[in-house]
């Protein structure tokens, strides 16, 4: 199991480079991964992933398939999984070829959206003499339709504990949300935003808390605060209130 906090948020949003070994020089490889999100609507369920080596040599890559759960408060969580099958599951690229990857359900996604996250790590060449290897690894989220119709139903407020604001959306609906460009604005017209590098994710079913940064003074309980941000239905434009953490 793989726990997102521990291993950096950034994994799951773009390539993160991975250094093997310390020395004097740095080569890297480069690869480029469409889609760059997967949705897959109620009755499909098979797909394909096309991966491409942009660099001039060849370039091997495995390819693995995780469920991908907000457990705790929306600290993003991948579990090793064969609900889906991935062919080929390791490849060679030429350099500047493509390698269509196909994905397959085992099964359809049942009363709620199902979320996956396809890594695509490129694996290490062999060692050589006074150089760097950097390799990458590419998160690709995959969303599964159920056969009903599947929507996300959020619920905003703001929690204050230990000195510390959160905002805190809550997903009772069957569909996951993305919420980008968060500004909270207090009644006297401070602008409180949330940290620039927080994932925008909230699953079905899970809740996700963001840390609200520049904070000074703390919103206090009972206090209501509007909040505007981007949701995949449009904008969000509403009052929230400031809540004791439970």
């Amino acid at each position: 199991m793989i726990s997102q906090r521990r291993v950096g948020a950034a994994n799951l949003l773009a390539a993160t480079l991975v250094v093997l070994f310390t020395s004097v020089a740095a080569g890297a490889q480069n690869l480029a991964v469409l889609p760059v999100n997967i949705f897959m609507p109620p009755g499909q369920m098979a797909t394909t992933l096309a991966v491409t080596n942009q660099s001039n040599s060849d370039t091997a890559i495995q390819i693995r398939a995780y469920a991908w759960n907000q457990p705790d408060g929306g600290d993003d969580q991948l579990t090793p999984s064969d609900a889906v099958v991935v062919s080929p599951p390791i490849a060679t690229i030429a350099a500047g070829a493509t390698q269509v990857v196909r994905l397959i359900l085992r099964q359809p996604p049942q009363g709620k959206e199902a979320t996956y996250r396809i890594l695509v790590d490129q694996l290490p060449p062999a060692a050589q003499p006074g150089m760097v290897h950097v390799v990458l690894r590419l998160s690709i989220p995959v969303f599964a339709q159920p056969p009903t119709r599947a929507v996300a139903h959020v619920q905003y407020h703001v929690e204050v504990a230990g000195g510390q604001s959160y905002l805190v959306a809550s997903n009772d609906g069957l569909s996951h949300d993305v919420i980008r460009d968060i500004v909270l604005t207090t009644s006297d017209g401070r602008k409180l935003k949330t940290e620039s590098r927080a994932l925008p994710y909230v699953l079905a079913g899970a809740t996700r808390r963001w840390h609200i940064v520049a904070q000074d003074p703390l919103p206090l309980p009972g206090e209501t605060l509007r909040l505007t941000a981007r949701a995949v239905a449009g904008a969000v434009d509403e009052q929230v209130r400031v809540v004791p953490s439970p």
